[in-house]
């Protein structure tokens, strides 16, 4: 039985956590025993992310990281960026061990094996089919899991690297979703969030009765029986599929958050980044869904300082932000990514320009979520809890306070704001309920800045406690 042990680094995405999540799990498997102290682990694996040059350059700079304070530990380099770049870092990085791609993850254990034997390893594997596997260790707080439904993309948005690291859409079987879920449930796992690059172009394996893949796939969820809820991440705007709308209002279990990445609200600049749009249809598609769905929550994304942006474009998408008003959103200035067909359009628009023009929309945004949020003031919400927070009573007004941090349904993992909430710490009623992975209501007293302060209330659900999943946070 081979007891080498190994720390991950996860840095990126969801889809690249779920992926650190599956090498744990094929590693555990074969007799390799994970920690979560790098300081005792034989093997360190970064867990790399190169989707634009800022993340790039944190993977990088985590390499000689890790070299610096771990000179014993051998160390691997898998994800996105040991993809796309693996010949150049192999050949320029001699301080690492092994790179190892990001398809056919289940290889690993071979692979770490012949590193483990003296060899300096570098291989990735064709992009074909989605890894799957059990997943012992989530790198989430109690009671939330991402559960990937497809990889790779065949959008093909003229800014975007993914096709060329992750390769062609490809779709999970619906059984395969549907267990993984079921599983999830019952060892405790309260929110479901389905992620993929674009949702929408889920296909399922099944008869859909002309119904769309994501469709089907959310009706088959809905057969499930527990008290948990699903959120949909990640829907290209271009195929958003209105057919889930009366599944989501059916079942209450499904909440009504969308995350839309519109990118720009300029038509030219929307046609530039090979989306379809006009950002008319982009407006009627919000206004549907708050229509049908008034208490839904928007999170959307922009790219600012895309090559060709003008002035005036930029201010087509200020007025575009305005007029759907997501109750979220990121703004990023445009990173140009080689061998994507951006990389080399003209004009390209300066760093300062992007980057002010990315301000201004963060400006507009913070006004827009601040309204949002007001409207929670003096009610009830069910909240998950995640963090407990420890007061030092020599600095604290009041010791018999205690603070714990949570996220309502409208607020997705790392991403959105927080609720912090209050409670009696010399209740030991209260102190119980107040535990990470557990289900409370609390009345909403205020909002600072994009979080809210919440005064606890009761218990809605306790969490599992005889679960086998371990969750990192």
């Amino acid at each position: 039985m081979n007891l080498t042990k190994f720390f991950i680094d996860n840095h990126g995405c969801a889809k690249n956590q779920t992926d650190g999540e599956l090498l744990i799990g094929f590693l555990v498997k074969n007799g390799y025993q994970v920690t979560l102290n790098a300081d005792e682990a034989d093997f360190i694996l970064i867990n790399s992310c190169g989707f634009i040059e800022s993340a790039k350059k944190e993977s990088i700079d985590a390499i000689y990281n890790v070299k610096n304070n771990y000179p014993d530990a051998k160390i691997i380099l898998t994800g996105c960026l040991a993809e796309r770049y693996s010949q150049q870092l192999y050949e320029s990085i001699p301080e690492l061990d092994g790179i190892f791609g990001n398809g056919s993850l289940e290889k690993i254990v071979e692979f770490m094996d012949s590193v483990s034997k003296g060899n300096r390893c570098q291989q990735t594997f064709p992009q074909e089919g989605i890894s799957c596997g059990n997943r012992p260790y989530l790198f989430n707080y109690h009671g939330t899991a991402f559960v990937k439904i497809t990889e790779g993309c065949s959008n093909h948005c003229s800014f975007c690297a993914i096709p060329l690291i992750r390769g062609e859409v490809r779709s999970r079987p619906v059984d395969s979703i549907i267990e993984e879920i079921k599983g999830l449930i019952e060892q405790g796992v309260y929110e479901i969030n389905l992620i993929g690059q674009d949702l929408a172009a889920y296909e399922a394996d099944k008869a859909c009765e002309g119904k769309s893949g994501l469709c089907f796939l959310l009706e088959q969820i809905s057969l499930l029986k527990g008290d948990f809820i699903v959120r949909l991440l990640y829907i290209h705007s271009d195929h958003f599929n209105k057919d889930i709308i009366p599944v989501l209002k059916k079942d209450p279990r499904f909440l009504h958050y969308f995350d839309i990445p519109f990118q720009s609200g300029d038509d030219n600049i929307i046609v530039a980044m090979n989306r379809v749009g006009p950002s008319s249809k982009y407006v009627e598609l919000i206004n549907t869904l708050k229509k049908e769905l008034p208490d839904c929550f928007l999170r959307t994304t922009f790219l600012t300082g895309f090559p060709g942006e003008t002035d005036e474009a930029a201010e087509n998408t200020v007025n575009f932000l305005k007029a759907i008003s997501p109750s979220w959103s990121g703004c990023f200035p445009y990173s140009r990514e080689e061998d994507t067909p951006a990389y080399s359009m003209k004009p390209q628009v300066s760093k300062k320009v992007a980057a002010k023009r990315a301000e201004r929309l963060e400006q507009i945004q913070s006004e827009l979520t601040a309204k949002t949020l007001e409207a929670f003031v003096g009610r009830e919400v069910e909240v998950l809890v995640e963090e407990i927070i420890s007061i030092d009573e020599e600095v604290a007004e009041d010791s018999s306070e205690g603070l714990a941090i949570g996220r309502a349904w409208f607020q997705a993992p790392e991403v959105d704001g927080s609720v912090v909430i209050r409670y009696d710490a010399d209740d030991s009623e209260q102190s119980k309920n107040i535990e990470t992975g557990n289900v409370v209501v609390v009345k909403i007293l205020a909002v600072t800045g994009v979080d809210l302060d919440a005064r606890f209330l009761k218990l809605k659900k306790a969490r599992t406690n005889n679960s086998s999943l371990k969750f990192v946070y």
